[in-house]
């Protein structure tokens, strides 16, 4: 039975593909494209998103301490993602390994998807 996962991909930001030509640049979102439509189209990509650069970081008891980004630490910062339905961690590793991304400093973290919140709330599909 297919589990969830969920690829976050950190190092996207605009300096790291600034040595790309525009047209080298062209040639990775095609193929970029062309790696998340196989995906989808074969039912293992259910959604998958760029993130915007800025983001607001709320920790601290009720949430008072805001700061706003983007943070230095880019390299850090995770830029967007994939959700997977695969068999298990071995497929979804072998799919992010098949970015054409990673040949240009992007870092993909595969993370497994609980199917159930800690919490006891349901926060999935039923």
């Amino acid at each position: 039975m297919p589990q969830p996962y969920l690829l976050l991909f950190r190092n996207t930001g605009p300096e790291t593909h600034a040595h790309l030509s525009a047209a080298e640049r062209q040639q990775l979102v095609e193929r970029w494209n062309a790696w998340f439509v196989g995906l989808r189209d074969a039912g293992l990509a259910t959604d998958g998103r760029p993130l915007e650069l800025t983001s607001r970081i709320v920790a601290g008891p009720g949430g008072k301490r805001v700061t706003d980004g983007p943070f230095p630490e880019s390299h850090e910062a995770v830029g967007g993602y994939v959700m997977l339905q695969v068999a298990d961690l071995d497929e979804a590793t072998a799919i992010a390994q098949r970015h054409p991304g990673l040949a240009y400093g992007l870092v993909i973290e595969v993370r497994p998807m609980d199917v159930t919140c800690h919490l006891g709330v349901v926060t999935g599909p039923a």
